[in-house]
């Protein structure tokens, strides 16, 4: 009869953890069965010549070297010794880093633009040119008569960016130019917005 044969109690038992008494009387004689079957196993202990040395030598190396994972969270108290001298390098590299970072990617000049202006004026004796780029000044810009009647023109290279203007018809009548937007200068005049 194999142990699985045995009622639940009998294994109970043979497991210690009942006598013989405590078994009904309807399964004593299965019980003294298996405590006989039991008694007839030999009980020496087996045992591998060498194997329990080695493996306790292995038990003891592993509890006197600590893993690496086991070291790294091993809380441990840390302490650290700053002077004052030793952090002027440590925040210069720092904001070099900062500036590095932060400084706007150089951007290629821009090339410089050249412009015609135009404006039609029939009953103009002279029309000049005043803006951002010449300091407003109605005489660094005379514009001159074109092959058609009452047209005047002067072309100028100016940088990028954007600047304002205005025509100056006889020195005196300041003109926004029509074919452009324009802007309220803040004196009751308009300026015309070139953007290059």
């Amino acid at each position: 009869m194999s142990r699985n044969a045995f009622h639940p109690q009998v294994k109970q038992l043979l497991d210690g953890e009942l006598t013989l008494a405590d078994l009904p009387p309807a399964l004593r004689a299965e019980g003294e069965e298996a405590l006989r079957l039991l008694g007839a196993v030999d009980r020496e202990p087996v045992t591998f010549p060498g194997l329990e040395t080695r493996v306790l030598a292995e038990l003891r190396r592993r509890a006197n070297s600590p893993s690496f994972w086991r070291r790294l969270v091993t809380p441990r108290e840390v302490r650290l010794r700053v002077r004052p001298w030793t952090l002027v390098p440590a925040f210069a590299a720092a904001l070099a880093l900062v500036l590095v970072l932060v400084r706007p990617a150089a951007t290629p000049a821009a090339s410089p633009v050249t412009v015609r202006f135009v404006l039609f004026a029939p009953d103009a004796h002279e029309v000049s040119l005043a803006g951002t780029f010449n300091q407003w000044n109605p005489a660094a810009t005379p514009l001159v008569r074109t092959g058609a009647p009452g047209v005047w023109s002067a072309t100028l290279t100016l940088p990028a960016g954007q600047h304002q203007y205005a025509f100056v018809v006889d020195g005196a009548r300041w003109v926004a130019d029509p074919g452009a937007p324009a802007v309220d200068d803040g004196f009751g005049r308009r300026n015309s917005v070139l953007s290059l």
